[in-house]
């Protein structure tokens, strides 16, 4: 090998090796895709308005990542899952059904955190007059009392558990029309389908047709939390994960306060 040649070996094996060093520092191909994309979120039904709300912010400052929401009883969306369902995140009205994908190993380790919390309120249409308490609901005049139906809407599971602890459920439980959400008990009230319903107190907020009779005391149900996680199924954990830790930050938060939500 002469000089010339032996200038040109080193000088192209010097070369391959900046090449190799440079490549190293950026990320792989992998991890960029994963900040885009699309992020399937199963919320409950309650979030509608919010989450929606919540989108168009997050849009702005992620504008390659696409939020798609499937809003629904929380209890169908557990089976939704359970049947394979391609969801990437999963928010919840109750721990129950969060813990049943926690126990069986199906959620991303460090990914689940707590939305925000809520009241449940008993309404009426705005056109009623006389119900002042939850205690009125047994009388003759009351026909038709919407809940969620709750094998699967946790705010029907929280109607039935005041109800009892009031002491007025064996009273009143053949008057119940169930719903397959907690928006469709708002809607058979706001359509006079129903003389009076249980829901959250941010459903009623969003409505101009029902009115407020009363708060259930917290006491009388189990603690109304909406949990969410990322779930190990998700083909985008990274934009999954940055689309919960947004949930958390402040701006999300005055969203959800704007919206009767309470802030965990």
């Amino acid at each position: 090998m002469n000089r010339r040649q032996l200038f040109a070996f080193i000088g192209a094996a010097v070369a391959s090796l900046l090449l190799t060093l440079s490549l190293s520092f950026l990320p792989s191909s992998n991890v960029v895709a994963q900040s885009n994309g699309t992020v399937l979120v199963s919320a409950a039904a309650s979030l509608k308005d919010v989450m929606e709300e919540i989108n168009t912010a997050y849009k702005q400052s992620n504008p390659g990542v696409t939020i798609k929401y499937n809003f629904g009883a929380s209890g169908a969306l557990l089976q939704q899952i359970q049947q394979g369902a391609p969801v990437d995140v999963f928010i919840s009205a109750a721990k129950r059904q969060v813990d049943t994908l926690e126990q069986s190993g199906q959620l991303v380790a460090g990914t689940r955190g707590v939305l925000a919390k809520n009241r449940l309120v008993l309404i009426v249409p705005k056109s009623v007059t006389g119900v002042t308490s939850f205690f009125n609901l047994t009388r003759d005049n009351i026909k038709k009392i919407a809940i969620g139906e709750p094998r699967s809407v946790p705010a029907g599971q929280y109607a039935e558990q005041v109800l009892q602890k009031l002491g007025i459920y064996n009273k009143v439980k053949a008057k119940f029309v169930y719903a397959n959400n907690v928006r469709q008990v708002l809607a058979a009230v706001e359509a006079g389908n129903a003389d009076a319903g249980l829901v959250y107190r941010t459903d009623a907020k969003i409505s101009d047709k029902v009115k407020v009779v009363v708060a259930a005391d917290e006491k009388y149900h189990s603690p109304i939390v909406y949990p969410m996680a990322v779930l190990k199924r998700s083909k985008n954990v990274d934009a999954a994960k940055n689309f919960i830790q947004y949930l958390s930050r402040e701006q999300s938060q005055g969203i959800l306060k704007k919206y009767g939500f309470l802030l965990p």
